[in-house]
């Protein structure tokens, strides 16, 4: 089976032939690109039309003719050729004795054109029809299977960022150091989804739903720095609400520019800003203010007339003012999209020109906001008809309007799954606090039905399987290594617990400062329950920071320093050991507590301790005794589905569906077998 990944690409027609060819073809298997890869070289960036990427077949590179003429065959598949043989070439993995070990075919692609037109020549193979394009795939071999994974990393141009950084200092072969080098080694690509989330780009609006680890903020950055390559004219905004991650776009885009034009962005026309923003910071909000000449709050003026809702309020009344938007982007990038308003989306919306390239990403369970994602209808609106604006249904043979990202890199199994039964207490004494408003989105987020039903009122037993939580990510540790919690007498017991932890981490475990975060889940008592530790560290010699307090907003990792975060800034960032501190305040019967929980403990991509004390009402053993049952129960989450009275109570999560997604969901549940067949095919 061949995946198609439709990117922007000039040569519509040529380029669908194609894709209907190998989506035909079952006896065939890899990838089709299309509108990539982008190589960066001396002279610029150059746009390969098409790619196939094959285990059995290596690369093929498809030089596409839109019309009935064709001009510089020879010339085009020669620098195509030695265009990405010399990208190629610079990975060392994909080298032997100084060989490239991958096969580079060159074709052209020409269905429009007639014989005539045409100087056939043996060594440029010019294909115009289904069958010469077959009868050429037969004559393709590769033998050297074992360089296709490495390959699939070279083309997608993420190897050096999925590495991470160099761990040359490693001695000891099973420090933790030791462990992260090899899982931080073994994370070397993009999966399908990934891959097509980067690419795939559909004229208008497109939703991209992850849970924790699945790589959202990386697909974003990649897909700026793509659509930047791709049209280097475009005013392009990528926007976020945790202004810490800033830095870590910079980064990211950069790097991905590298890759596709060999230079720097043009920050002229890419912006990395921040949703609200101020007189000393751009951002989405203050420029719309400064564009259309409207009164601009800050938060504490906000925060003094809708305490609480501070950026929805200050949005909705930007949206109240305008009457004609000034259109000053042609695309727009929101990660963190479950913490911003409605209001926010429309004013994004409206500032981006037609076709209204708007790409959002989210996971509702890191939700710190206190809303929850609303169908696209409810975003967008309808016309003067009573259509609705937006339409994220996929269809056949166009680019992916609504992608799901399923598989989790940065947590293990049973730190997810454990996170996962926290944040919705599903082994609470006193039951469920909050659940996904659709049963079929537990499916979608990576889980199997391993006994019972998910439906109202059945009990139900899920599991996460490989294919979704890979084993490596779990096998690096033992279990009891994985996730630990900790229960002290009191806050100064668990300080210098703490100390000692960090300390040992740093001198003997071969780790580094910013392969730590410390994080306070409670964000109105985190600076204040940061001080004690912070100074016993620095009797000690270790050096820390609070994020966005003794540091830049922008910074959140500093060299040679251990961070301390509220939880507010831990988002949209990881490190190898998590430490969450004072977690008793968490173990509270209500969303956000339990999402704080969730979001600290699944920065992590190694370990993860939770630490805490009895303190009143609040207690670290209630949330011990969650954890020892999800344990128990081999990370499992078994639990009786609510019925539709019991969910009254519960906090819904995921309520973005529109009604025709909703109508199309009770027709599939209307059958068990359809269902199962449906959520197989991913439609």
């Amino acid at each position: 089976m061949v995946d198609v990944i439709r990117g922007t690409n000039l040569k519509p027609a040529s380029s669908e032939s194609l894709a209907a060819f190998f989506e035909s073809r079952s006896d065939l298997s890899g990838t089709l690109y299309l509108g990539y890869p982008i190589i960066g070289t001396a002279e610029g960036s150059f746009q390969i039309d098409s790619l196939f990427v094959s285990p059995d077949k290596g690369l093929v590179i498809f030089h596409q003719i839109e019309g009935t003429t064709a001009e510089h065959i020879e010339e085009i598949q020669d620098e195509s050729y030695t265009k990405l043989q010399a990208k190629l070439m610079q990975y060392t993995n994909l080298t032997k004795r100084r060989h490239l070990m991958v096969e580079i075919n060159v074709a052209t692609w020409a269905p429009a054109c007639q014989e005539q037109d045409l100087e056939i020549d043996d060594d440029y193979p010019v294909l115009r029809s289904a069958a010469e394009l077959e009868a050429f795939l037969d004559e393709v071999k590769w033998d050297n299977f074992e360089y296709f994974e490495k390959l699939v990393a070279a083309i997608q141009s993420v190897s050096n960022i999925r590495s991470g950084k160099r761990r040359n200092y490693v001695q000891q072969s099973n420090s933790r150091g030791a462990k992260l080098k090899l899982l931080e080694d073994t994370i070397a690509n993009l999966d399908r989804s990934q891959g097509a989330a980067v690419i795939e780009t559909a004229d208008g609006v497109q939703r991209i739903r992850g849970l924790a680890g699945s790589g959202k903020t990386t697909v974003l950055a990649l897909k700026a720095a793509y659509l930047h390559a791709k049209h280097p004219d475009w005013n392009i905004a990528v926007t976020f609400y945790t202004q810490a991650l800033k830095g870590q776009f910079e980064k990211l885009i950069t790097t991905f520019s590298y890759e596709h034009k060999n230079e720097e962005p043009d920050w002229d026309k890419i912006s990395i800003i921040h949703s609200w923003g101020s007189p000393r910071m751009e951002g989405v909000y203050y420029n719309i203010c400064q564009w259309h000449n409207i009164e601009y709050f800050d938060f504490a003026t906000a925060r003094n007339r809708a305490r609480g809702r501070e950026f929805e309020y200050v949005c909705k009344e930007a949206l109240a003012q305008i009457h004609d938007f000034e259109e000053h982007y042609d695309a727009i990038l929101i990660d963190e999209a479950q913490d911003v308003p409605p209001s926010f989306f429309q004013l994004c919306y409206g500032l981006v020109r037609e076709p209204k390239r708007l790409i959002y990403a989210y996971d509702e369970l890191q939700n710190l906001g206190g809303t929850s994602m609303v169908s696209p209808e409810e975003l967008f609106g309808h016309n003067a008809e009573g259509v609705p604006l937006v339409s994220l249904r996929n269809e056949q043979g166009k680019p992916k309007r609504d992608i799901i990202l399923d598989v989790c890199y940065r947590n293990s199994r049973p730190l997810l799954s454990a996170a996962h039964a926290l944040g919705f207490g599903i082994y609470r004494d006193e039951g469920l606090v909050q659940l996904f408003e659709h049963e079929s989105l537990w499916r979608e987020i990576g889980y199997e039905v391993a006994d019972g039903k998910l439906q109202a009122g059945e009990h139900v037993r899920l599991v996460r399987q490989p294919k979704t939580s890979p084993e490596f990510l779990e096998k690096h540790s033992p279990l009891d290594d994985l996730v630990q919690f900790q229960t002290f007498q009191n806050n100064d017991e668990q300080m210098y617990w703490l100390t000692d932890q960090i300390e040992t981490n740093l001198k003997q475990d071969e780790l580094q400062p910013d392969d730590l975060i410390v994080i306070h889940p409670d964000p109105k008592t985190a600076r204040e329950a940061f001080g004690l530790i912070r100074s016993i560290l620095f009797a000690r010699g270790i050096n820390s920071h609070i994020a966005g307090v003794t540091t830049t907003p922008d910074e959140f990792f500093v060299s040679d320093s251990v961070v301390f975060t509220s939880i507010y800034r831990a988002k949209g960032n990881e490190a190898a050991m998590v430490y969450v501190i004072n977690a008793q305040w968490c173990s509270r019967g209500y969303a956000f507590p339990r999402n704080s929980l969730f979001t600290a403990m699944t920065r992590s991509k190694a370990w993860v301790r939770v630490c805490g004390y009895n303190q009143g009402s609040d207690s670290i053993d209630r949330l011990i005794h969650e954890y020892e049952q999800v344990k128990d129960n081999h990370f499992a989450l078994e639990f009786n589905y609510p019925t539709e009275q019991e969910r009254q109570r519960l906090t819904l999560v995921n309520r973005d569906m529109s009604p025709q997604e909703l109508e199309r969901r009770q027709d599939i549940l209307s059958g068990f077998d359809r269902l199962t067949e449906a959520l197989d095919s991913g439609s």
